[in-house]
């Protein structure tokens, strides 16, 4: 037993390893003061000055931000009904077929994704630009969200909901007061999952930007292209300090909800009320 426990802790060792050294190489030199990525001369900070005295790229910034932001809450309202639709099928065939649809955009490659979003927008007469980049951040985002509100809802006993209309509940407040508030936990990861892949997507994003138009995944790609340059590292390394900073909120909101509920189950429990 403490033999394999042995190999699984080295596996992670490496595992993080790979994925982590390449970012904490890249955040080390955005601080070198000799302007490459081969020898640190010095500690500086006039590369995070360029980020932030850029006023285009500030704009991309902002543009990023809302569209992540305004894509990652339609998509999860969208979501939600789209659960409840799921969720709520009785016929087994046809929910099967309507979860594998959901995942069609999860498993298809986004290079196939984003060109296929490039030829709708054509024919139908969008405008390369922000109207398409929000249409297609939804587009990808609404599956993720789903995937994550689902769970909450298979684990919900639908004796709430009957005792609720029993009571002469309305649907809708069956739907506010009851179904919600259950699955809140799943709305919210639903909404910070789709929020990060809406920050971190490139390939769909490449072919739906147009002319004046940029997130920050294309922009630091076509820098790059251009050439080394430490201003790209300082910017990575602002985008994931900000990518931190989102998954510790999330935790600790998550873990402050789970410590309310614990606290109104216990006493619940102690008094003899059923959960």
């Amino acid at each position: 037993m403490r033999k394999n426990n042995g190999f699984s802790n080295l596996y992670l060792v490496l595992l993080f390893a790979v994925l982590y050294a390449p970012i904490f190489y890249l955040m080390y030199y955005s601080f070198n003061s000799g302007g490459t990525m081969h020898g640190f001369e010095g500690f500086t900070l006039e590369y995070y000055r360029e980020v932030v005295q850029d006023t285009r790229l500030m704009i991309i910034v902002i543009n990023t931000l809302v569209i992540a932001l305004l894509s990652s809450a339609i998509a999860t309202l969208i979501a939600i009904l789209g659960a409840l639709a799921i969720q709520y099928v009785r016929n087994r065939r046809a929910k099967n077929t309507l979860l594998s649809l959901n995942n069609v955009l999860i498993v298809s490659p986004d290079v196939i994704i984003g060109a296929s979003f490039l030829i709708l927008f054509t024919i139908a007469g969008i405008k390369l630009g922000f109207v398409s980049v929000l249409l297609s951040h939804v587009a990808f985002s609404v599956p993720i969200a789903v995937l994550m509100i689902l769970p909450h809802l298979q684990d919900m006993s639908p004796t709430l909901t009957d005792a609720a209309r029993d009571l002469g509940a309305s649907r809708r407040d069956v739907l506010t007061k009851v179904i919600l508030p259950i699955i809140k936990p799943g709305i919210f990861s639903g909404f910070f999952m789709a929020l990060t892949y809406s920050l971190d997507d490139f390939a769909v994003t490449f072919f739906v930007t147009g002319n004046g138009y940029s997130t920050l995944s294309v922009e630091i790609y076509s820098r790059a292209r251009q050439g080394v340059s430490l201003s790209i590292n300082a910017l990575s390394t602002l985008i994931f300090l900000f990518t931190i900073l989102l998954v510790i909120g999330y935790y600790f909101l998550t873990r402050r909800k789970s410590r309310t509920a614990v606290a109104i189950a216990e006493p619940a429990a102690e008094a003899g009320v059923p959960r």
